[in-house]
């Protein structure tokens, strides 16, 4: 067998994340529906189980998956998985209910891309403004606007037009990156899979079409790299440190430091699935050897040493959505989970507040009990979050974006 290094590790391609979010009847559900439908992602068993009565109900293939979540789970997200040719999809069924807000939250923390569903009888609500002022908090890259129910407006331009331009004045205002506006009828199936001959005057993508094209990377692509280490495997004399690389490249022969402690030393090997390779870039998984025998543990970061390596700090400021029905309290001791690492923490301040509900979104100052290897959430989402965790039966209470790591 050869153990010739290979030329890189690269990650899986070819999926997409992707969360929806829209007001009560908007018209999510048949929007899903729709689009499990017409991409032939529907089971026939399935299918006769909506057709019942003729036509088939769309909205079923996730009202089912609601009703489960109105049962007492909430904070898990409810995921559907189809596929095409050019693309497979893991999509994110978030509610639309204000009292839910953390349920999107939680679907759009990893998600690449978010559909935000607009009714084009009302346009943009108060709902539609905190979706997209969550899409803008979690720096999600792509958000897609669908003005849904065009068929209740008679296909008219201009009811779309002046939905996409106020739309695209808030998300300008967030900050939100990037916004494809797409006018739909999830009933009658216009733009969602297939071109509608009832909008003539619309020349851009399909729903399905923009998810299928839209081009998505974890970070940018000169972004450092950052490799939270999960395991330590030993192999005779020598220790293997196995993770996932969530940012960045790593390169035999790179100069790295192991965080929080700050020694340096140099990789020696990288492997993915026992096969050597010279380089990995984010999304993969592998394993690390290194040049010096040094103390390195699940909870340590291994990233590039010298002006590229994180923020050392014990002091954290961020923007927090509060997840747990529990209220959050100034003084409340509290855990926080930072990629593959857990340290104790006191909070020390809520802004303006005296405490947290759920649903609330807002700003938290946290002291830590050790070092965490913190980056700002805009520039690195994975080594920029982290949840807050009760110590004393382990539930999750809060989701925080850090702001800045002093």
């Amino acid at each position: 067998m050869s153990t010739t290094p290979a030329v890189c590790a690269v990650p899986e391609a070819g999926t997409l994340r992707l969360a929806t979010a829209g007001s009560v009847d908007d018209g999510k559900s048949t929007l899903v529906g729709r689009l499990l439908h017409d991409s032939k992602s529907v089971l026939a068993d399935q299918l006769e189980s909506i057709s019942r009565t003729g036509t088939p109900d769309l909205a079923l293939l996730t009202d089912g998956l609601r009703a489960e979540r109105e049962q007492g789970i909430t904070i898990d997200v409810a995921y559907r998985y189809f596929a095409t040719p050019r693309r497979r999809f893991i999509l994110a069924d978030t509610p639309g209910h204000v009292q839910y807000t953390r349920n999107m939250v939680t679907g759009a923390s990893t998600a690449e891309l978010t559909v935000i569903l607009v009714d084009a009888r009302n346009g943009v609500v108060e709902q539609t403004r905190r979706h997209a002022a969550i899409a803008a908090l979690l720096r999600v890259p792509h958000v897609v606007l669908a003005v849904n129910k065009m068929d209740l407006v008679d296909y008219e331009e201009a009811a779309f037009a002046r939905i996409a331009d106020e739309f695209g004045a808030l998300a300008a205002e967030l900050g939100v990156p990037a916004v494809t506006a797409i006018p739909i009828s999830a009933l009658a199936g216009d733009n969602v899979v297939d071109p509608s001959a009832r909008m003539d005057w619309y020349g851009g993508p399909t729903v399905l079409e923009h998810l299928e094209t839209v081009e998505v990377t974890a970070e940018s692509p000169d972004a450092p790299a950052r490799f939270p280490v999960q395991y330590v495997i030993r192999h005779g004399e020598s220790r293997h440190y196995a993770g996932r690389l969530v940012s960045g490249t790593l390169r035999v022969g790179d100069r790295i430091a192991v965080l929080p402690s700050g020694r340096t030393t140099t990789i020696t090997a990288l492997d993915v699935l026992g096969t050597p390779v010279h380089e990995a870039h984010a999304g993969s998984s592998l394993t690390v050897r290194i040049a010096d025998e040094l103390d390195v543990a699940r909870g340590d970061l291994l990233a590039p040493a010298g002006s590229r390596a994180p923020e050392i700090t014990q002091d954290v400021r961020a923007a927090v959505c509060h997840l747990a029905d529990e209220p959050l309290t100034v003084g409340q001791r509290v855990l926080v989970r930072h990629t593959t690492r857990t340290v104790k923490a006191v909070v020390k301040s809520l802004g303006e507040a005296e405490q947290l509900t759920a649903n609330d979104l807002g700003h938290v100052v946290l002291h830590t009990a050790e070092p965490l290897a913190l980056d700002a959430y805009a520039e690195i989402r994975h080594t920029g979050a982290f949840l807050l965790v009760d110590p004393a039966d382990g539930t999750t209470l809060t989701a925080g974006m850090a702001e800045s790591a002093r």
